[in-house]
């Protein structure tokens, strides 16, 4: 569980620490603010992408489905910095589908904790193999931005960060990584 109450002290740590005065009006409830902020963009940490994809429903139909361009907001765990951008999730059933809206879901558990994205991709990829068995699954993510790139070192706006994660099917047989590129366009 998150603790508001040490977010908030440590907050006024930071800021007393760069210089400021966190009694000054505009910075009084900032530290506050930011413990809520934290409750909601790591709400990931207190969830198990389990609960989401265990929604699953008969097929006959065994054809790869591709979930693309989920958008995702994250955390870099080493500056406390944003990177953002799109998640694209295939997996080839094996009798039974996830419901639509349980990758999205999957990728939220996984993008609202302190991340790596090679991490993420990983993470998400296992999760759905763990859970829903499927003959296999590819993920790659498309990170449009990393703020820690952006903001400070390299200071390289623009640059995209792709990541894979191949399992089952997609690692034995490269025509399902073909299937995937080409739906992808």
């Amino acid at each position: 569980m998150i603790d508001k109450e040490k977010i908030i002290e440590g907050v006024k740590l930071i800021l007393e620490g760069i210089g400021e005065d966190s009694n000054r009006e505009g910075l009084r409830e900032t530290p506050d603010r930011i413990a809520r902020m934290y409750e909601e963009i790591f709400a990931g940490l207190n969830q198990d992408p389990a609960e989401y994809l265990s929604k699953q429903f008969r097929v006959d139909n065994n054809q790869m489905i591709l979930e693309k361009d989920i958008p995702f907001y994250s955390m870099c765990e080493h500056h406390f910095l944003p990177f953002f951008g799109r998640v694209h999730v295939a997996y080839v059933p094996n009798g039974r589908v996830l419901g639509l809206s349980k990758i999205p879901r999957t990728v939220e558990v996984f993008a609202k904790r302190p991340q790596l994205q090679e991490r993420m991709t990983e993470e998400i990829a296992e999760a759905i193999m763990k859970e829903a068995k499927p003959q296999g699954v590819m993920v790659m993510i498309e990170a449009d931005e990393h703020m820690c790139m952006t903001m400070r070192g390299v200071k390289k706006p623009g640059s995209k960060t792709i990541t894979t994660s191949v399992k089952g099917c997609f690692e034995k047989e490269e025509l399902w990584q073909e299937k995937f590129f080409r739906m992808l366009r």
